[in-house]
């Protein structure tokens, strides 16, 4: 089912905190669909004398036994469970990591309209470095936060209260961007302000707004 865009509408002037996503808001999801979904499963196959299509199946269940769970995005945790360096297979294919369109355009505009900017990620650290190795985009933040530091995935409610004590911002006053409808439910059940949903986490997938929160495709739409 297709829904129809909830145009986000609030103004600047209401907004002291950016928190933002990185894996599908940032940065274009497709890196990760593809390492997840076809560079392992080939690997994995070849290495356990299954067909591609078996290890798909196999894997695909561990992924949904730890799915919104930190073990999900340790890279740690794969690299032992599947016998792989999973860290030098991310190196191996990282000329797929993508800033989306526009990103660098509302970092740099949120800067200078004086908000304070956190990356905050479920992205385990070793992920993180990756990718801002490759992107360079670190230095736009105020401050990043690994949910591994925080101790909670960002789906779960204990998340929020514990970013909130750690960085200290005000709820009501922040807006959030992400790509992932659990984690937006779950902040704004907390109080976070502003829920904005990424319509459109991968290049490679038709965009899809969502039935319950204000959407954008690119962060062009919230230049303003």
């Amino acid at each position: 089912m297709t829904h129809v865009q909830i145009h986000p509408s609030f103004s600047w002037s209401q907004i002291d905190t950016v928190l933002l996503d990185m894996d599908g808001t940032l940065l274009d999801k497709y890196f990760d669909d593809h390492f997840w979904e076809e560079y392992i499963p080939k690997i994995f196959a070849k290495n356990n004398s299954l067909s591609e299509e078996e290890a798909r199946k196999v894997l695909l269940q561990r992924y949904q036994k730890v799915e919104s769970t930190l073990q999900w995005c340790d890279l740690d945790y794969w690299s032992e469970q599947l016998d792989l360096d999973i860290p030098e297979l991310k190196c191996k294919v990282d000329h797929l990591i993508k800033v989306h369109p526009y990103v660098t355009d509302f970092l740099d505009y949120t800067r200078k309209i004086g908000k304070t900017i956190y990356l905050v990620t479920n992205a385990h650290s070793k992920t993180l470095h990756i990718k801002m190795e490759k992107t360079a985009l670190g230095s736009h933040f105020d401050q990043i936060v690994c949910a591994e530091e925080i101790g909670y995935a960002k789906e779960q409610p204990e998340f929020w209260q514990k970013l909130e004590d750690h960085l200290g911002f005000s709820k009501s006053s922040t807006l959030l961007a992400d790509d992932t409808a659990k984690v937006l439910h779950s902040a704004s059940q907390y109080g976070i302000g502003f829920p904005i949903f990424v319509a459109r986490p991968s290049s490679r997938i038709p965009v899809k707004f969502s039935p319950d929160y204000a959407s954008i495709t690119y962060f062009d739409e919230l230049i303003f």
